[in-house]
């Protein structure tokens, strides 16, 4: 989903008002168009899932327009904490056709086009309410990642302009929002591995909901409205194949490599390197899980591999409390046992096998050391 950072000189700023003010009582033509643009999946974070935006079209009033729910400002006070937290405000932008289009060329990403074949009237209520949109505090939306991004907010406002939920999702609605969007990340291992270990409870829900680009763009092309297809057949503006990135370091392989050397380090300091990137990832989780509006970040049951409790088992080590580490120990390597037979059905759980099985190893290494002897009288 492409976030747009929005940087516009003061004088395209009050040529923008001007024309939306004008706008605003413009009727369109009989040869207006509006159509749902779908954009390609890039390399850069943002880029991922592709995007989603609204095309309105009309040579009779020289209107070639983009309205773009996926922007957000950087000169935001405090971006970064709001970002995290999950009350950064996204707001609806609208460009120029060609500067859209020379956009996604210059970053070699696809664009696709659905043309809306709905009634006039329903086109104009449709470029009314966009208008009307960017004039209001409707403008500002506060993002979430499944619920409400540049998809979705396109969703809403078609939907609204017909009277009903006209779109609704087509197919995969039976796996999970996290089995749609493991696909997304090929390619990014690291990525991958991030989002499985820090997305909880929700993103293992029924995708029933569209939440992504491509998912809306397929669902349109199986959608009717009053009895016949709601959009044109899909025309390609620009087409490019997407780059495969390579990486040194951002592959399985030195991630097997990494727990590979834990495991046959045989290492007390290694291992308790290990427990303690362990701990505090975990400890990271918590606080986000408590401070963030993000939903998919709550009810993170991955803690039970990134366990903050392993700190204390540190440091009882370090401490050489032998019974309390075995015990911590053992604990933690039910907590494993717990984790395992709970994601064995979902879609990270390959993913996160060899860090399971390097936690046990290290984990029984700990409790074989600190387990207490009985001497043997004769």
């Amino acid at each position: 989903m492409k976030n747009v950072i929005l940087k516009k000189t003061l004088f395209s700023l009050l040529f923008l008002l001007c024309f939306i003010g004008f706008s605003q009582n413009l009727p369109l033509s009989k040869d207006s168009k509006i159509s749902v643009l779908t954009c390609g999946l890039g390399n850069e974070t943002y880029s991922y899932f592709g995007h989603t935006a609204i095309r309105v079209a009309d040579s009779a009033n020289n209107i070639d327009l983009v309205y773009n729910y996926g922007a957000f400002d950087f000169s935001t006070p405090n971006f970064v904490t709001k970002f995290a937290k999950g009350d950064l405000q996204y707001f609806v932008v609208v460009h120029p056709f060609a500067d859209f289009m020379n956009e996604y060329n210059y970053e070699k990403r696809s664009v696709f086009e659905q043309e809306l074949l709905i009634p006039q009237e329903s086109k104009q209520k449709l470029f009314d309410n966009l208008n009307t949109t960017l004039l209001s505090e409707e403008r500002y939306y506060t993002y979430k990642f499944i619920d409400k991004n540049c998809t979705s907010m396109v969703v809403d406002i078609i939907n609204k302009t017909l009277n009903g939920n006209v779109i609704i999702k087509k197919g995969d609605t039976d796996i999970t929002y996290r089995s749609i969007l493991f696909p997304y990340f090929d390619r990014h291992f690291y990525d991958k591995l991030g989002t499985s270990i820090i997305f909880g409870k929700k993103v293992d829900q029924l995708g029933t909901k569209i939440f992504l680009p491509f998912e809306l763009k397929n669902s349109l092309e199986k959608t009717s409205f009053q009895n016949h297809p709601l959009v044109s057949k899909t025309s390609t503006l620009i087409s490019f194949e997407k780059e495969t990135p390579t990486s040194w370091w951002n592959n399985v392989y030195t991630y097997l490599f990494l727990l590979a050397f834990i495991v046959l380090a045989h290492n007390k300091i290694v291992d308790k390197i290990y427990l303690l990137i362990l701990s505090l990832m975990g400890i990271f989780f918590v606080v986000v899980g408590f401070y963030s509006f993000h939903q998919e970040l709550a009810m993170n049951y991955n803690i039970l591999l990134f366990s903050p409790l392993l700190l204390i088992l540190i440091l009882l080590s370090i401490l050489k409390n032998k019974g309390w580490t075995y015990r911590f120990a053992v604990l933690h390597v039910l907590f494993l046992i717990i984790y395992t037979l709970f994601i064995i059905n979902k879609a990270h759980f390959l993913i996160v096998l060899p860090m399971i099985i390097t936690s046990g190893f290290v984990l029984v290494r700990v409790a074989i050391r600190n387990k207490k002897r009985i001497p043997i009288i004769i």
